[in-house]
């Protein structure tokens, strides 16, 4: 990944970056509720894998970003020109492996890169990030969890890797639903399945 370094005596948010860089947790979490009701219903009338979508569309609005691309690095921050995805993948045996994509491509050639992806490293598992974890969105979903806050255990030290979690999506008007698949499986990715992130 190509990446600059940001000369944070000149950015506007230098006082902010200041102070909370001195702080032990200096990180803010969000959560809020959107309704993917349309995307969900058209994944599975199109045998699209929702998960795959979802990460899609966030990657890419995260990539549009740029403090999102930024990550604290020693004493300086650097930005990177953008920053691909690490989500986990279920083996057969009950535990899983990592695997990163890259969101910077059309949606149509995306899907059979991002299925060919997964059953790569499915035949060669690692819990690597590999040579530039630093520059990774860490995506999970956990879709039978409906939550309104969630906080997440990070690394000593911390890293500053942003994090993209959903989970449990409600059908406006009626009853809780959990996404499916173009297999029928419930929807199921995430960076780290016992703890999900945001």
């Amino acid at each position: 990944m190509n990446w600059r370094t940001v000369d944070m005596s000149r950015e506007s948010r230098r006082d902010q970056f200041a102070y909370f860089q001195t702080l032990s947790n200096p990180y803010v979490g969000v959560t809020v509720q959107v309704d993917v009701t349309e995307l969900a219903v058209w994944c599975r009338e199109s045998g699209t894998s929702f998960f795959l979508a979802v990460l899609y569309a966030a990657v890419r609005a995260a990539n549009g970003v740029p403090e999102l691309r930024r990550r604290i690095r020693g004493d300086q921050v650097v930005e990177y020109d953008r920053c691909p995805s690490s989500h986990t993948v279920a083996l057969p045996d009950g535990t899983y492996c990592y695997c990163s994509l890259e969101v910077d491509r059309p949606f149509r050639e995306f899907l059979p890169y991002a299925a060919a992806e997964q059953e790569r490293v499915k035949a060669a598992p690692t819990l690597e990030d590999g040579e530039d974890g630093e520059s990774l969105f860490f995506v999970s979903c956990v879709p039978w969890l409906s939550y309104t806050a969630l906080t997440q255990p990070t690394p000593t030290p911390a890293d500053s890797n942003p994090r993209i979690t959903w989970g449990r999506w409600h059908r406006q008007g009626g009853p809780d639903s959990v996404a499916y698949d173009a297999a029928g499986q419930p929807c199921f990715g995430g960076r780290h399945p016992h703890r999900p992130v945001l």
